[in-house]
């Protein structure tokens, strides 16, 4: 009664340590009456070399042992030790049954019971576990299971001994051997291992040596700490609300919310559903995992198994790794970039498939709701009775994206108080379809500018990091152009200055009428922006695409078509495609320039390369529309555009030669302030005696710079007309048109 008082006392730590105890103590039992029948059958612990020989006595003596009896089963202990025995079975056996019916009357459930049920362990499988856990327990264990195996250097239990302790002897006991298959109970889950370097390459099955795997170990001493093969790929999330979990799940709340409902309200955990998450937004997905559990009270153990498997670790062990884990710790396990289990051969390669049956078999039998994430994919060939939940996390929409930045932005705006209210937020979550975590590092990139400036977060630091977080791979296809000049640098007429401005407005607005006024689910299929700019070399089209970028704090590349348009069929459509791809999560504006390397008059179909030339045509304009950002196609002929093509563009912008008018005006707008240059200039004079476009009259200007820099002393250099004359004429020859030596002369052009 006073021990039973004391237990009552006990903590749950303590309940589950002396309940281990005790089982431990019936096993002790087993192992000293296996000693002393060791010592019965004439085994001499006193033999030095014991082990290490076979004397011609101790052949004799195994040459008649009995089939299936080892040397303890081949001898009856006298009736009195046979009763002492007994009786401390008896007690031991006693003392496991009161801390049981105290635990289950404090109800604080006890790990060696939850251990039982949640794997199904019968008594025999029980006993084998107790019997491989106790030298990780206890050292004594190691020495005693040596003398038991007759050689001091086996420290863990083999099959045999394993057998020997808890068999009968003889042919029946050969029966139990199907309890160490790598499919019983012990090993499925891997409660059970094989302990390295113990005849791993033996194919004897009695001979190969047991422990417990260390996760197993530690959560029975009360802790969980992943085990070796998961390590650090493994995290037990601990169910608590979390501020962040919710926002970043906010879109998908319903979902999981009816997850929730099906799982609690089904019949048997088997039932429960089997949870996909694939998408590009992977920190939402883990958040939106965190979140689910945490409304349901349950901790979360989220395993890369992407990486685990990285370690030579079997897809299947880790996975049943993971799955373990989860049953151990109550947790809803979240198998992230599970699709890297997805392996097959194919010619001599691995390559990446549909899950392996046996795998999604692993996944159904689970008894618990459970979460993978990776590839989207679909069961196939395999029974089930789970319901599949399939939740894709695709780049988060406008409000969404809104609030990624407010909040994020929130947790720095303490040190920036009088700025918080001038970050453009709306441009920056309207004009860049940013991941969650990428919104997330951007943020912090943003503040890394800033501090290395030594000045306040600014929105240049916010669309710069933005820029840099996006697909920065696109650089390798496309050629980088840093955008420098603004709108008043661009000489057009108004009517073509409108348009660009409404293409700048266009894009800012998608996310009100796309998203909020609804015009995307039924008049736009995408929220692509598609521009045509036509009109004759030198004309502005490059320069207003850059100023377009500028104005939109968006990264603009260059693209020349004549360099991938290729002569051998499909070729054109890969190099486009790879473009097309890399750009998608880039958030750049893409300017394809020479466009009349591929867009022509769709012919008459006379041959086969006519044919795949209208294909190369269709298929570019098909992938302009899908991407989700601004495409400028700059041709200089557009009467090589047929009427199909351009009205399925958003924009056309005419790019007319310049009047006089206007090539005044470019003179003067190109003209640096910091250059030097004579006061006699009369760039009126050149406006009207050459018909240049800018392109042309911006080249003149650097040329006579340079003319200007190499004449003249250090005081006195500057441009004067004799250099912009020169210029002019360098520049006709190169365009080759014909130069009248008198007519270059300044007096004659006055004349």
């Amino acid at each position: 009664m006073k021990q039973g008082s004391v237990l009552w006392q006990a903590t749950e730590a303590n309940l589950n340590l002396l309940h281990l105890q005790s089982e431990l103590a019936r096993i002790d039992v087993l192992v000293r009456r296996e000693i002393r029948r060791w010592q019965l059958a004439g085994q001499d612990a006193n033999d030095a070399f014991r082990g290490l020989h076979i004397s011609d006595q101790e052949a004799r003596q195994l040459a008649q042992r009995p089939f299936a009896v080892s040397w303890g089963q081949s001898v009856s202990l006298p009736p009195e030790e046979e009763a002492l025995f007994a009786e401390a079975q008896d007690q031991a056996e006693r003392q496991v049954q009161l801390l049981v019916s105290i635990a289950r009357e404090k109800n604080r459930p006890l790990r060696l019971e939850r251990l039982v049920q949640l794997f199904g362990l019968d008594r025999f499988d029980f006993d084998t576990f107790l019997i491989c856990l106790a030298p990780a327990l206890d050292l004594k264990y190691e020495r005693l299971y040596g003398y038991l195996q007759d050689d001091v250097t086996r420290k863990n239990p083999c099959v045999n001994l394993v057998l020997d302790l808890l068999g009968e002897p003889g042919p029946e006991r050969l029966r139990l051997i199907s309890r160490f298959a790598a499919d019983a109970p012990l090993f499925k889950y891997h409660i059970l291992e094989q302990a390295p370097g113990s005849g791993t390459d033996s194919p004897n099955l009695l001979n190969r040596e047991l422990r417990v795997n260390d996760a197993v170990v530690t959560w029975l001493l009360g802790e969980y700490h992943p085990g070796g093969e998961l390590g650090r790929q493994a995290v037990l999330h601990r169910p608590q609300p979390d501020e962040a979990d919710a926002l970043l799940a906010e879109e998908h709340r319903a979902v999981l919310k009816r997850v929730l409902q099906v799982a609690r309200s089904a019949g048997r955990p088997e039932e429960r559903p089997l949870v996909t998450f694939y998408g590009i937004d992977g920190a939402a997905q883990e958040a939106a995992a965190r979140w689910l559990a945490a409304q349901w009270g349950r901790p979360l153990l989220a395993v890369d198994l992407a990486a685990v498997a990285s370690a030579d670790v079997s897809p299947r062990r880790a996975l049943q790794l993971a799955l373990r884990d989860a049953l151990l710790t109550g947790a809803i396990p979240y198998l992230s970039r599970w699709d890297a289990c997805w392996t097959a051969s194919q010619g001599g390669e691995t390559v990446r498939s549909v899950p392996p049956t046996d795998l999604v078999a692993e996944l159904c039998a689970f008894p618990d709701l459970l979460i993978v994430a990776g590839k989207d994919w679909q069961p196939q060939d395999i029974a089930r009775e789970r319901p599949l939940f399939r939740v894709e996390f695709a780049i988060p929409s406008y409000p969404q994206r809104h609030a990624l930045w407010s909040y994020f932005l929130d947790r720095v705006s303490r040190r920036y108080p009088d700025r918080a209210d001038e970050w453009d937020l709306k441009n920056l979550a309207g004009q860049f379809l940013l991941t969650t975590g990428q919104i997330r590092d951007a943020v912090a990139s943003a503040q890394d500018r800033a501090v290395q400036r030594g000045e306040p977060l600014d929105n240049l630091d916010l669309f710069a990091a933005a820029r840099a977080h996006s697909n920065p791979h696109l650089g390798s296809l496309a050629r980088k152009i840093v955008p420098r000049y603004e709108w008043s640098d661009i000489v057009l007429p108004d009517d073509q200055l409108a348009i660009l401005r409404e293409i700048v407005a266009t894009v800012r607005q998608r996310p009100l009428v796309l998203e909020e006024w609804g015009v995307g689910r039924k008049l736009a299929s995408s929220a692509g922006v598609t521009v045509l700019f036509a009109g004759p070399p030198g004309t502005g089209k490059t320069m207003a695409a850059e100023i377009i970028a500028k104005e939109l704090n968006l990264d603009l590349y260059k693209i020349d078509l004549s360099t991938i348009v290729s002569k051998y069929i499909g070729e054109t459509e890969k190099n486009l495609e790879r473009i097309f791809g890399e750009a998608q999560s880039s958030n750049a504006i893409l300017f394809f320039d020479e466009a009349d390397a591929i867009f022509g008059k769709r012919s008459e179909v006379k041959d086969a390369h006519d044919r795949y030339a209208n294909i190369e045509i269709s298929y570019l304009l098909q992938r302009m529309e899908a991407y989700d950002g601004v495409t400028i196609l700059a041709t200089n002929l557009r009467a090589n555009l047929d009427e199909a093509f351009t009205r399925r563009l958003q924009f056309a912008v005419d790019f007319p030669f310049p009047e006089e008018e206007d090539r005044l005006r470019i003179w003067q707008t190109l003209f640096p302030p910091q250059l030097p240059r004579d006061p006699d200039l009369d760039l009126g004079l050149l406006a009207r005696r050459f018909k240049l476009a800018g392109g042309n009259i911006r080249n003149i200007i650097v040329s006579a710079a340079y003319l200007a820099a190499e004449d003249g002393n250090d005081g006195d250099r500057r441009v004067t007309m004799k250099h912009l004359l020169h210029g002019t004429r360098r520049e006709l020859q190169k365009m080759g048109r014909l130069v009248n030596e008198q007519d270059m002369r300044l007096e004659a052009l006055r004349d």
